[in-house]
């Protein structure tokens, strides 16, 4: 197996400008194509631990960044493209990386339906996973971003794989994005935190990504059992608090941050059913990352109720 940092730069570089890079992430592989250096910064700083894979065999995906047109050099301005899809707006090319990634998770959420896919982040410790399903600002990646600082493995900040009728998660480890005051957050809390190229003034304002692949493990690809479900939620002002949620209440939540719960039909009902009938699932409510990371400890050795 060659991973990404046992290529040269200009190896790297190579294969990137004549797509003919591929990455394992997970259980997918992306062929990736771009001559942009913002993209090379960010893949050889970000994926350097992944597993390159041979062009010829399966690719899942086939994604490329290129300037928008011959007139770019002046105008500053780049696309995304699956395939011959341009799911996105044009975009400043100092943005290019983060629009990558959130081009990966975009694959992902709209085109996988061999499993049910949640809008959540993923982390397990000791073998048992913790599902944090959340909408955008509730606090999920930083929690994960600091839970993969401390020891714990980042299976995703993106995306919980259930395979059908099971209450297992797939790893599809990838870097965490940060945003806005996030960044700032996770830099006090490691200084040893690897964070790639920076993206300012996007739709969701300032963003970067930190390097979560940090366990021996990180790029194992067998399902886990699932621990239990957390429902985060960041505040600066409410007391921290960790409390049982209905299962009922739980189920719904979690359909609602599903990308393809209705579109499965009876399968995604069953699945969700499998999967929220085998775990406990709790609010948390945390201002303070040292204080969160210990109570997860506790409630993943069953220290909690």
């Amino acid at each position: 197996m060659i991973k990404l940092n046992q290529l040269s730069g200009l190896e790297r570089r190579r294969r990137l400008c004549n797509n003919k890079l591929a990455l394992r992430v997970g259980p997918f592989v992306y062929q990736v194509h771009s001559s942009l250096l913002e993209l090379d910064d960010g893949l050889g700083t970000l994926y350097g631990d992944f597993e390159v894979v041979d062009c010829d065999s399966f690719v899942d995906f086939t994604v490329s960044v290129k300037r928008a047109n011959p007139l770019s050099y002046l105008k500053g301005t780049a696309d995304f493209y699956f395939d011959h899809q341009r799911p996105f707006t044009t975009f400043n090319i100092k943005n290019a990386y983060a629009f990558f990634e959130w081009g990966l998770n975009w694959c992902i959420s709209v085109y996988p339906n061999e499993y049910l896919t949640l809008h959540a982040g993923v982390v397990a410790k000791e073998g048992r996973a913790t599902i944090f399903p959340g909408v955008p600002g509730a606090g999920k990646s930083t929690l994960c971003a600091a839970l993969g600082l401390a020891g714990w493995r980042v299976l995703s900040d993106e995306h919980a794989l259930i395979p059908p009728k099971t209450s297992t998660v797939v790893p599809v480890p990838r870097p965490v994005s940060l945003k806005n005051e996030s960044l700032e957050v996770i830099r006090r809390f490691s200084s040893g935190a690897v964070i790639g190229p920076p993206s300012g003034d996007t739709h969701k304002g300032r963003v970067a990504h930190l390097k979560s692949d940090l366990t021996a493990d990180a790029h194992e690809r067998n399902p886990l059992p699932v621990h239990s479900m957390v429902f985060p939620q960041y505040s600066p002002t409410d007391e921290q608090h960790l409390s049982r949620r209905s299962q009922t209440q739980s189920f719904v939540m979690a359909a609602f941050h599903s990308f393809n719960y209705s579109e499965l039909g009876m399968e995604g009902f069953l699945t969700m059913r499998t999967l929220i009938d085998a775990v406990r699932c709790y609010d948390l409510v945390y201002r303070d990352l040292d204080w969160a990371i210990d109570t997860m400890e506790k409630l993943n050795v069953g220290m909690l109720r």
